[in-house]
């Protein structure tokens, strides 16, 4: 390929990391045994392939600019990051990496952490340098991933926000700074875990210094969560001193000696967002654009673009641009970057048009929607034999000769053999219905569905608040409290979730051998709406006339829904089933499965037992057959495929001074489910709401709020239904269903004692877990300044907390995707009803209220053990 280095020719094949490390005037290919070492003198070009679900392979490019590396390496980066885009047709998404800020997503690739090495050796085919005996500091931030730099060893180096690992020849010592939080203090072990491993060979001991000490050492006293806390705890000083330890006084000793640290200085948080700025490329002059509010149409393809973001930085290139111009463009970003003086802590993403970020487009006013899939017409004569249907469909519309595969059986999500029970919603109580009713939902309803079932030998709970779109808002409003209520009361393992009518998941379905939504409703409420508005609004009345669509999922579990009366509503994917009175018509839909069909007589004893009906396939239909629909018309005839599943994506989600702010967690696993924290799981069709057990959320009220306002606030660029179904997932309750998007190991210890960083370092140090049985309902938030102590939250306690804001989240590049939220936009929590679990009383529905209610005020080390030293002698 004309223009592209021969080391890019061929890549990209298969998933994973692809490393070069630039020599003098070629690349070098890094073996993956030196995948995530990084020589500060270099500067290195990283390719990372993933296989998406659609199977289509995604490429991100990275070019890594050590803080030592010469300009002319710096420059033959960027361009060799271009051509290896051109290598890969034009497709990837370019990321610039400085030493010391790099990119959560960049940082995602190497777990625990990489470490630049600062060495006058800059050849990565050298082997692996001698290690030294050297005593060597380095600061660990982060709380997905971890940012690890060397820094002077040195007191100075030390303070109250960070966590420093300190590694020496016999022993790694932490250093947790006062305001450091549990979630960093816990990401630094995984990268002391790494150095003992690989610097010292599993041989040597790990010392914990710091307010975080506090729960080992009660641990290693025997405490057993008596009133004798106030005791240990008073032996707590700051600046990581503790009276009578050895490892504290062998930490400072490598200083010379204990000496207090100067406080921090608070940090001006400013909630103003940084206003955009737009340059075109002409040649290597950027022009100024007038940009108030940014549009899609105003980028041409055949120019190229950067967006000045203020903390990010985007280089937009138009599809016809060559690569010789996508080179200057390069350049002439990191003239820009460098005349600004933001070389070090700007980030800067490159993209090729039709190929841009979610963060690029969020931007922009209007952005088109994604245009559907096109096929190439190079290869048609060499499409041939077995397919899967959803491909099948496409490339037969197309003109293609292909064959399709059977359609196989929907993969089983839950057990099928458990027992189901319906409540309808009804003036702020529920009526359990019977047997026979439990199948027949009404869309100007509400009903909470519980279905129980036992797997793996352990008994969960699934509860469904289901909102009918006819429902009236007073039903609503109480359903989510009402299902809180019960899913609290029960044993075992409860898992709640909110689905709507119409957009129901194949979950909510399967626990149903058949079920039947039918128009209107049997609440008072929506029969005194009818009354009132006189509208009966086409509710289902016996022996009239309706028209239902039916669908089986499973080979035991179909359903009907009943849809308009009119011929627009038939589609040739599908079978009906016509009532006209007395009358029925089953009618076949050309493109319709054989597993619908086998279903219809089931579908029918349901609706009509003991009635004739009359078979009718799709272009014989019989004039009485179109008289019931009022008259022909034309429907949708065209197959109607399953879309592709989507990739998933995980968020961390915190509340700021009334904001909900997201930051996405790549290359996600297991490990990433902090227990402090509440993290979302969007798989496009439903999102999952994972509440940790020491998180601040007190009620499942507000982990649907979380989800409502991550849907409502378009946080993502597609701009999804505020009625996709939302599930709250609590710790050590999660099901198959939520466990099968990880590669989970069950043998971890969830129920661990203690936050994260107390479970990592019990096992670091190799103590025996203590384990906890947690509570059913929602957990109450922990008092505790993180690390300080594992006691449980009392109302005594509590009088006594301060008012404190809460540490920062995120970098400031998170910020883009807070909302300001008004009352009247805000969801309004359910008014919860009194249960002898419930956490909270009541749920507040302004932004900052829910914030406040979500995530309390903090508490400082020394005011701790102030506050139960206090509770101690008083109860004495």
């Amino acid at each position: 390929m004309k223009g592209v280095d021969d080391a890019f020719l061929g890549v990209g094949d298969k998933p994973g990391l692809d490393i070069w490390c630039i020599v003098g005037s070629s690349l070098a290919p890094l073996a993956k045994s030196q995948h995530g070492k990084f020589y500060a003198r270099n500067c290195y070009i990283i390719l990372n392939t993933a296989e998406l679900k659609t199977g289509v392979r995604r490429h991100d490019v990275h070019y890594w600019v050590g803080e030592e590396a010469k300009e002319e390496d710096c420059l033959m980066a960027s361009d060799k990051a271009v051509e290896l885009d051109a290598a890969l047709g034009s497709n990837t998404v370019q990321h610039r990496e400085t030493q010391g800020e790099e990119s959560d997503k960049f940082l995602s690739y190497f777990r625990p952490c990489i470490i630049p090495v600062h060495s006058h050796s800059p050849s990565h085919m050298e082997g692996s340098r001698n290690k030294s005996s050297q005593t060597t500091m380095f600061s660990c931030e982060g709380e997905h991933v971890a940012r690890v730099t060397e820094v002077v060893f040195s007191r100075s180096s030390l303070d109250h926000k960070g966590v420093f690992i300190v590694d020496t020849a016999s022993k790694i010592f932490v250093f947790s700074g006062c305001n450091s939080s549990v979630q960093t203090r816990a990401k630094a072990l995984d990268v002391v875990r790494h150095l003992k491993e690989n610097r010292h060979s599993g041989r040597c001991e790990i010392a914990a210094i710091g307010g975080a000490i506090c729960s080992c050492f009660l641990h290693k006293s025997g405490w057993k969560g008596d009133n004798s806390c106030s005791f240990y705890l008073s032996m707590i000083a700051e600046d990581g001193k503790l009276v009578g330890d050895s490892d504290a006084g062998e930490f400072w000793n490598l200083f010379g000696g204990y000496a207090p640290i100067p406080r921090d200085l608070l940090e001006a948080v400013s909630m103003n967002m940084p206003l955009e700025k737009l340059f075109w490329i002409n040649k290597r002059t950027l022009v100024p654009m007038e940009a108030h509010l940014l549009d899609r149409e105003i980028l041409n393809s055949d120019r190229s673009y950067i967006l000045d973001c203020s903390t990010e930085i985007f280089l937009w290139m138009g599809m016809t641009t060559l690569v010789s111009e996508r080179k200057t463009s390069v350049t002439a970003l990191e003239d820009y970057v460098h005349s600004q003086g933001r070389s070090s802590a700007v980030r800067t993403v490159i993209m090729t048009e039709g190929h841009e970020t979610d963060d690029f487009k969020l931007h922009f006013q209007h952005w088109p929607k994604i245009v559907e899939m096109k096929l190439y017409d190079a290869g048609r004569e060499k499409v041939a034999g077995l397919m899967p249907n959803h491909y099948a469909a496409i490339f037969k519309h197309h003109g293609y000769d292909v064959t399709e595969i059977p359609e196989h059986e929907p993969q089983q999500l839950i057990s099928c053999n458990g027992s189901l029970k319906v409540w309808l919603v009804d003036c702020g109580c529920t009526t359990l219905l019977s047997t026979e009713e439990q199948e027949k939902l009404y869309t100007g309803d509400c009903y909470i569905v519980q279905y129980s079932y036992v797997e793996d030998g352990k008994d969960y709970h699934l509860f469904f608040a289901w909102y009918g779109k006819n429902s009236i808002k007073e039903d609503s409003v109480a359903t989510a409290s009402l299902m809180s209520s019960l899913a609290n009361s029960v044993k075992g393992h409860p898992v709640v979730a909110q689905v709507f009518d119409g957009r129901e998941p194949e979950l909510f379905f399967s626990i149903f051998k058949s079920l039947i939504i039918f128009k209107g409703g049997r609440s008072a409420a929506y029969k005194n709406h009818v009354v009132q508005k006189s509208d009966r609004n086409g509710c289902h009345q016996k022996d009239e006339v309706a028209l239902f669509h039916v669908q089986a999922l499973r080979h035991d579990c179909v359903q009907a829904i009943q849809v308009d009366l009119v011929a627009t509503s038939l589609n040739s994917s599908h079978c009906y089933i016509l009532q006209d009175h007395s009358s029925f018509f089953i009618w076949l839909g050309s493109l319709s499965s054989p597993s619908d069909h086998n279903m219809l007589d089931r579908m029918m004893n349901k609706l009509c037992p003991f009635k004739q009906s009359l078979l009718v396939r799709e272009g014989s239909e019989p004039d009485d057959f179109w008289k019931v629909l009022g008259g022909r018309s034309e429907y949708s005839k065209e197959k109607r495929v399953k879309g592709w599943p989507a990739d998933r994506h995980l968020y961390a989600c915190r509340f700021e001074q009334g904001l909900l702010k997201v930051k996405e967690v790549f290359s996600f696993c297991q490990d990433d489910l902090a227990t402090e924290e509440t993290l979302v799981l969007d798989c496009n069709n439903e999102i999952y709401v994972w509440v940790g057990l020491h998180s601040d959320v007190t009620s499942k009220e507000q982990a649907l709020n979380i989800g409502k306002m991550f849907l409502q606030d378009g946080i993502l660029h597609d701009r999804r239904s505020i009625e996709t179904t939302v599930y709250i997932i609590t710790e050590g309750d999660e099901p198959a269903f939520f466990t099968d998007f990880f590669k989970w190991d069950s043998s971890k210890q969830s129920s661990m004692v203690g936050n994260s960083f107390e479970r990592k370092l019990a096992l670091l140090k190799g103590l025996s877990p203590k384990l906890e049985t947690p509570d059913r309902s929602m957990r109450r938030p922990s008092l505790r300044r993180p690390g300080v102590s594992s006691e449980t939250s009392t109302p005594e306690h509590q009088q006594q907390r301060p008012t404190a804001a809460r540490r920062a989240f995120g970098s400031a590049s998170a910020g883009r995707f807070a909302r300001e939220r008004s009352p009247a936009a805000a969801p309004t929590a359910s008014p919860s009803t009194p249960s002898p679990r419930s956490r909270s009383s009541s749920s507040t529905s302004t932004p900052t209220a829910v914030a406040r209610q979500l995530f309390p005020a903090s508490l400082h080390a020394s005011e701790a053990v102030h506050a139960l030293s206090n509770s101690t002698s008083r109860r004495r």
